[in-house]
């Protein structure tokens, strides 16, 4: 088997994602050897690989769905938004420049077609399958002319394509046709059919309008997959505490103690790797919220400072709306405060920015002693220590090098009273350190909060991929499924007028 697939979708968040994990989980548990592609993928959720790259946190996610370790293979252009205007280009996981939207779609992007079909066609000579997923939607005229993501890794790799459509969203099957109807005859004959996403109720009630979606475009539907809460892990972007969902949903039990933990993330711009909460909030009796308001701190036994792509930026905006002043009173009151990557900046007394912003030296909190000076290489590791007597793994993500100059060590920072400060992301997703932490913030907290004693991340995160497995192997028709990875899309699809325009 030498088989290949594209995952389109009608719209952003169609749950894409989701759907090419689910897919490569199943095809994992037949036995087939797979693996997940995103030729260009804009996330500011990001992970770094064990040779050191750069991907999106979504392909990695797949990868494990693969069982698998992930490469830059596997996402080879990574997009990070640095505002409105720009965003810094990861090539093969290591970043090679600033460059804005016109700037990239102008010329740049369709220049990387040749390394993304190179790293997919290497992908493939090593798996029996490699399960790609697209972005945004197929059917954006305006930019189908460089297109190297969607129909344009398509048509060059010759893969079937499934477009999957939010039906919770209204208006599914208007998406369908008008997302066909929009391609040209060639990008037409690649669209094999349509996976409907998010449905509730009875399915006997939609299969007459699948009927007539057969009839007007000649292409079948795959499967209708049920609403299903939390099962958004490690999301692109956004700000939804992606296993929160669903422990919540799952887990009827009590907290272990006698309290919850209240954590409050701050909910700066930028936000980079929010997941790194998600293991809280996976913990029972631990309740996780983002925050933009200094009220709101008021009553957080804990309170996250996340990290950012723009840590100037969000520094000013924590000034903007008070929440400064209220970040010093809670470290003078030794109320606990975790700073993570950009977190850990803002904390701390000075930054000098020549490379992110470009604002020269800005003083931060000064609650942590540390110094930091962005350097144009960006860190991209995966360190391994100990902290509070247990075995820390992490990754760093970052062109910020912090000196630190006090305190207690912790991590790669440090500790003054109840403030820390670290560059680790994922340090909170192994499971004893975890439990330590939140033991100490619970004793600052007053509170009678105690970690449950077997709770594991990772069983978590596996349990939630299984998830996204049966949806497939249950309501998608898999039969058919196979036959369009193993040998394309039938052939004699019809032409849906009018097409892509000249």
């Amino acid at each position: 088997m030498n088989g290949g697939l594209l995952v389109a979708g009608t719209t952003s968040d169609a749950g894409k994602s989701v759907v090419t994990a689910g897919i490569c989980r199943w095809l994992v548990r037949q036995g087939v050897k797979v693996a997940p592609f995103k030729a260009q993928n804009m996330s500011l959720n990001s992970f770094v690989t064990r040779e050191g790259a750069e991907i999106g946190r979504a392909q990695a996610m797949q990868a494990q769905a693969c069982r698998v370790e992930p490469t830059a293979l596997m996402n080879p252009v990574l997009l990070k938004p640095g505002g409105e205007q720009s965003s810094q280009v990861v090539l093969l996981g290591k970043p090679v420049g600033e460059l804005s939207a016109r700037g990239y779609h102008g010329g740049r992007q369709q220049k990387l077609l040749g390394t993304v079909l190179d790293c997919l066609a290497e992908l493939r000579g090593t798996y029996d399958a490699v399960i790609c997923e697209g972005a945004g939607s197929p059917a954006e005229i305006n930019l189908r002319r460089t297109d190297i993501v969607n129909m344009g890794i398509a048509r060059n790799a010759r893969l079937p394509v499934l477009v999957v459509g939010d039906i919770d969203r209204g208006g599914v099957f208007a998406s369908f046709f008008g997302t066909v109807a929009l391609l040209s005859p060639e990008d037409q004959e690649l669209v094999a059919g349509f996976l409907v996403n998010k449905f509730r109720g009875d399915v006997s009630l939609l299969e007459p309008g699948l009927d007539m979606l057969h009839g007007l475009t000649g292409r079948q539907t795959y499967g209708v997959l049920p609403f299903r809460h939390g099962l958004g892990i490690d999301e692109e972007d956004g700000l939804r505490v992606s296993l929160r969902g669903t422990v919540r949903e799952s887990n009827t039990a009590p907290p272990v103690g006698e309290d919850v933990l209240r954590v409050a993330v701050c909910a700066i711009p930028l936000m980079s790797n929010f997941t790194d909460v998600d293991a809280l909030a996976a913990e029972p009796g631990v309740v996780v919220r983002f925050v933009d308001r200094p009220e709101e701190l008021a009553d957080a036994d804990l309170v996250v400072v996340p990290g950012t792509r723009g840590t100037v930026r969000a520094l000013e905006w924590l000034r903007e709306r008070g929440l400064t002043d209220a970040l010093r009173r809670r470290a003078a009151e030794q109320r606990p405060v975790l700073g993570i990557c950009g977190g850990l900046q803002i904390l701390g007394e000075h930054i000098e920015d020549e490379v992110e912003s470009r604002r020269g030296e800005v003083d931060g909190l000064g609650i942590l002693p540390v110094r930091v000076r962005f350097a144009r290489e960006k860190t991209l590791t995966r360190p391994v220590g100990e902290a509070l007597g247990e075995r820390v793994e992490g990754y760093e993500i970052h062109h910020g090098v912090a000196e630190v100059t006090g305190g207690e060590p912790f991590l790669d920072g440090c500790r003054v009273g109840q403030t820390w400060g670290t560059h680790w992301h994922g340090s909170l997703e192994s499971d004893g350190f975890r439990r330590a932490f939140l033991r100490e913030v619970a004793a600052a907290a007053g509170r009678r909060f105690v970690p449950a004693p077997d709770t594991s991340f990772a069983a978590l995160r596996e349990e939630q991929l299984d998830r996204l497995g049966d949806l497939i192997e249950q309501h998608a028709d898999t039969d058919a499924l196979w036959r369009l990875i193993e040998s394309g899309a039938p052939q004699g699809l019809p032409f849906i007028p009018p097409g892509a325009p000249a």
